[in-house]
């Protein structure tokens, strides 16, 4: 128990910005991009994706990095079984024929030890368009249940779903898409 909380005391110790060009597995328990977008003008339907995996690479002495992210389409929750469907569809993101959702970057921007934003490309539906991504979030440092080093983050964007192919129902169904990522990783 001793070496336990000393291991917890320790780790919390060292900040972020003494680590260098470290990293990082996406850690699926705890990560889960999420939608939100107008339905006909009356409410906000959200959603989000259950099945994220992917590596963050992090050097913030010499502020850079970069980001692979993949999402399993099909793994799509709206807590709707219907609507799902529907989403997996040809309609909209046509999950058989795009099973997957990437977004890869190497332009990672950051405030000293901080990171505040990832530019990279978002590919959607087969069709891959630069994104900007805000991180309004950023934290690193041992992680109390796992005794491991894991850096977290909330991230924000907004897209234009018809930029990627998927048009249906717009503008009665907003084509603006707000996209909100809750994402833990864990350091290799």
């Amino acid at each position: 128990m001793k070496m336990t909380v000393f291991a917890l005391i320790i780790g919390t110790l060292f900040s972020f910005s003494t680590q260098a060009a470290t990293s990082y597995t996406v850690d699926p328990k705890h990560t889960f991009p999420s939608f939100e977008v107008n339905h006909l003008g009356f409410s906000i339907q959200r959603g989000r994706f259950n099945q994220t995996k992917g590596k963050i690479k992090l050097d913030p002495e010499l502020s850079a990095g970069s980001i692979e992210i993949t999402i399993e389409t099909a793994s799509i929750d709206t807590g709707l079984a219907d609507l799902e469907k529907h989403l997996r569809g040809n309609d909209f993101l046509d999950a058989k024929r795009y099973p997957q959702i990437t977004f890869l970057s190497n332009r990672l921007s950051f405030n000293k030890d901080q990171l505040i934003a990832a530019d990279g490309l978002l590919t959607l539906h087969g069709i891959a368009k630069p994104v900007h991504l805000t991180v309004d979030h950023f934290n690193c440092g041992m992680n109390i249940i796992t005794l491991k080093n894991t850096c977290g983050a909330n991230v924000t964007t907004t897209i234009k779903r018809s930029d990627f192919g998927i048009d249906k129902y717009v503008p009665k169904i907003a084509d603006d898409v707000i996209i909100n990522i809750q994402i833990e990783a864990t350091k290799d």
